[in-house]
């Protein structure tokens, strides 16, 4: 079930009202507690610039509209009406749609707090993850308002309710607490006994990595502080380091914690690969420990069988599983917005696999190919040439013929076009294909700021949706486009971190600066289909800036919009700046982007604006 964020224990209907016109926009709701009758609860939705409020029943058996579905939850309510959009009306029969959940925010920012998570998926993560002691949090789905405390004690799983009244939180009637940390305080130190005479210790948090995307700084701060930077900090690019005001960062949590539990779970989940080490195929992977997973490999078609591993190329298809699993480089939603977005992930080419290389790039009908590593780093060849330079044409194997069309460079990349055509019958039609070298990544740990790279994931998704619109306006099925093809020179490490940073972004430009993004869980679903993607906890890092700093620059630009109805004109341009800057936030400094304002079209995030701001 999705997130039940949008559920606000502690508001008035004025209230209610306040936020949905400052934050919401048309079709965003909320529920909320009934100021009227006790126990029943309000859907607060706007509608054509007004809110609407709709009573919900809490029979004690289920809840309802005042007649009509019953449901025994309200989550459940709520999420049938988001998702049958006729089912709810006015008398007059106008539809009152549930679109955009306008999220409450968390009662604490403790790590230990893991939101909607049911009692199910908390018994199932601390008896595989846990020790005796761990303990969470989560909101009570039975009782919504109130939480409930999941420990694990002698290899089982207590739960303990925590009610929630005028914002004071108290156990079974016990002492009753300003907040939810100061009860969680008190019970670690004076442990609770059950009703069969067992003591339940609170020992150690079983910290969540879930967030509420608009809270993300807040999380950042706090994986810093865990990591031992309590006063002050600095992010170093070229090592990918907490610089800390008391010295480097030493500790064994945030981050680390965070990325060593990834590392963990990494080897509980290996699949099978061994297509990569059959020996016909074991020259064509450049790493010999680096291999495809068997079942997500990209096998080339139309190869001669008679020859072993004729298919085989070190190459993975990564598909984000929000969507419905198909192998399709872009689909476009009703409202203009992508998902289902797959990616191919990939080795940097060896002299003999540039043959392959170009017949999985025709075979996908990949349009769009991103490089993130120099052909030469340190002294050590990351990838062979596998394209012509400027205005020559290169034959590969006798079956490709790649033309360079052109080549513009900016500070961070080059863009080259290649005109691609195959000598073989069914392969005689010519694609125009655009490569994208990021030139700004270090030879070690990640680039000094976000912005950069931010910067590119725009410029190369852009020209991707721009391919997309072309084939649909051609009568062309837009599902035709293929994947974007991704390498560095592993084709794990950078190129799972440009991955990882752009199915996040598109989450958020598809659902919110309100939804719930999980960057831990995002990169495990990437490492079930292909080993090992994120390799560095600098690089783990990395992806909580990327996604705090695209969250700071959509802000600003959303607050500049609102500014802008007020002096009569439009501002288009909020960049992601390629400079570092910092911005001093309590105790520690973050780098930030530095907005400009222009009414240039240049690097505009009006696609993002767009879903983020229905019209």
């Amino acid at each position: 079930m999705a997130s039940r964020r949008w559920f606000h224990p502690n508001i008035s209907g004025l209230e209610a009202e306040r936020l949905l016109m400052e934050r919401g926009y048309d079709s965003s709701f909320l529920a909320r507690p009934s100021s009227s009758n006790p126990g029943d609860f309000t859907l607060s939705v706007r509608r054509n610039g007004e809110v609407t409020h709709i009573k919900i029943q809490n029979t004690g058996d289920f809840y309802d509209l005042y007649g009509g579905e019953k449901f025994a939850t309200l989550s459940e309510l709520v999420q049938f009406y988001m998702e049958n959009g006729g089912q709810l009306r006015e008398k007059n029969g106008e539809i009152i749609e549930l679109k955009y959940p306008l999220n409450c925010a968390d009662p604490t920012t403790e790590r230990w707090f893991h939101g909607h998570l049911s009692a199910k998926e908390a018994e199932r993560l601390m008896l595989e993850r846990g020790k005796n002691g761990s303990f969470l949090v989560r909101e009570s789905q039975s009782k919504p308002g109130d939480f409930v405390l999941s420990v694990r004690t002698d290899d089982r799983v207590t739960h303990v309710i925590i009610r929630s009244q005028d914002n004071k939180y108290d156990v079974g009637g016990g002492d009753k607490f300003d907040s939810l940390s100061d009860l969680i305080e008190h019970y670690k130190r004076n442990p609770m006994v059950e009703t069969s005479g067992s003591v339940v210790h609170l020992r150690q948090p079983f910290n969540a990595t879930r967030i509420n995307a608009s809270g993300i700084e807040s999380r950042v701060r706090q994986l810093h502080k865990e990591n031992g930077c309590s006063n002050g900090w600095l992010w170093n690019g070229a090592t990918g380091s907490n610089e800390c005001g008391t010295g480097r960062g030493k500790g064994k949590a945030g981050f680390w914690e965070e990325f060593e539990s990834l590392q963990q779970l990494e080897c509980r989940h290996l699949f099978s690969r061994k297509e990569g080490l059959r020996p016909e195929n074991r020259a064509k992977n450049r790493y010999k420990n680096i291999l495809p997973f068997d079942h997500t490999r990209v096998r080339l078609k139309d190869v001669d069988p008679n020859i072993p591993g004729s298919d085989y190329i070190n190459a993975n298809y990564i598909k984000n599983e929000e969507g419905d699993g198909q192998s399709t480089g872009i689909n476009t939603s009703s409202d203009g917005g992508s998902f289902n977005k797959c990616y191919i992930a990939t080795q940097g080419c060896l002299p003999n696999t540039i043959q392959d290389f170009w017949h999985m790039v025709y075979q996908e009908n990949t349009r769009v190919i991103v490089m993130t590593t120099k052909e030469m780093e340190r002294g050590k060849n990351k990838c062979a040439r596998y394209w012509p330079e400027e205005g020559e044409v290169t034959e590969y194997g006798g079956e490709w013929k790649v033309r360079a069309l052109s080549r513009t460079s900016t500070a961070d990349y080059t863009l080259r076009e290649f005109l691609l055509h195959g000598n073989r019958l069914g392969f005689a039609d010519s694609r125009r294909i655009y490569h994208y070298h990021f030139q700004a990544w270090p030879d070690h740990g990640v680039p000094s700021d976000p912005g950069c790279v931010l910067n590119f994931l725009h410029d190369v998704n852009a020209r991707q949706e721009s391919i997309a619109a072309s084939l649909a306006s051609s009568g062309q099925a837009v599902t035709s486009i293929g994947p974007i093809l991704v390498h560095c020179s592993a084709g794990i490490g950078r190129t799972g971190t440009f991955i990882v940073i752009d199915m996040i972004l598109d989450q958020i430009k598809r659902h919110g600066l309100d939804c719930e993004i999980d960057i831990q869980r995002t990169i495990q679903r990437v490492r079930s289909q292909r080993s090992g993607m994120v390799q560095t906890e600098a690089q783990y890092k990395f992806v909580y800036l990327a996604v705090l700093h695209y969250i700071e620059t959509v802000s600003q630009r959303m607050q500049a919009e609102q500014k802008s109805l007020h002096l009569g004109r439009e501002y288009t341009n909020i960049r992601y700046k390629s400079e570092t800057n910092t911005t001093t936030m309590g105790e520690i400094s973050i780098p930030t982007c530095t907005t400009t304002l222009s009414t240039s079209a240049h690097f505009t995030l009006s696609n993002s604006i767009n879903n983020l701001r229905p019209k």
